[in-house]
């Protein structure tokens, strides 16, 4: 009887900490984040075009292109394929995401291509390309918008953020700010 009443009491404890409590300190702790935890939306034109933080598909010719999503950039399925590079049908779709590159990106040998411009993330949203992918594109874009490729790949530069400190993280490009200053570009 003592066993089961120290059992009762534990998970008791357990429910009011989990349930109540630590719920209660992580709200608190996100109140004190930038935005209070909520995310930082990005306006455009006085619209809300979507999130700093969460990735959207551009699959146009004339803008930026995205790192693929497992997920097709849903929030509610975040995660990865959980396919390794064994998996035949992770290997079809990787082929197949590479022949889409080549063929848009005819100046590309198959070795130039950065491996974040064919694999999706682990959580499936990352808003971010490396550099290295913006600027493969950058050829692409300024031909079918009719623009100077210089004045393109300067706008790459303005919008590649680097490591924390410079040391802390890849440097990246997040697609959704950049081809919003495209759009600004004539």
């Amino acid at each position: 009887m003592k066993i089961a009443l120290s059992a009762i009491r534990l998970t008791i404890l357990s429910l009011l900490f989990f349930s109540l409590m630590y719920p209660l300190v992580v709200w608190s702790i996100a109140q004190a984040a930038p935005h209070a935890g909520r995310g930082k939306t990005v306006v455009y034109q006085g619209r809300t075009v979507g999130f700093e933080n969460v990735g959207q598909t551009f699959n146009n010719d004339s803008l930026f292109w995205s790192r693929p999503s497992a997920t097709t950039y849903n929030a509610a399925a975040s995660s990865g394929s959980n396919k390794g590079p064994n998996n035949p049908d992770f290997l079809k779709t990787v082929e197949e995401r590479i022949a889409l590159v080549l063929q848009k990106h005819p100046y590309l040998n198959r070795e130039d291509i950065p491996a974040d411009l064919v694999t999706a993330s682990g959580s499936g949203l990352d808003p971010d390309i490396s550099p290295q992918s913006a600027q493969i594109q950058v050829r692409r874009v300024a031909k079918v918008r009719g623009l100077d490729e210089k004045k393109v790949s300067d706008l790459v530069a303005k919008h590649t953020e680097q490591p924390l400190l410079g040391l802390f993280g890849p440097a990246k490009v997040n697609v959704l700010k950049l081809n919003l200053a495209l759009n600004q570009v004539h």
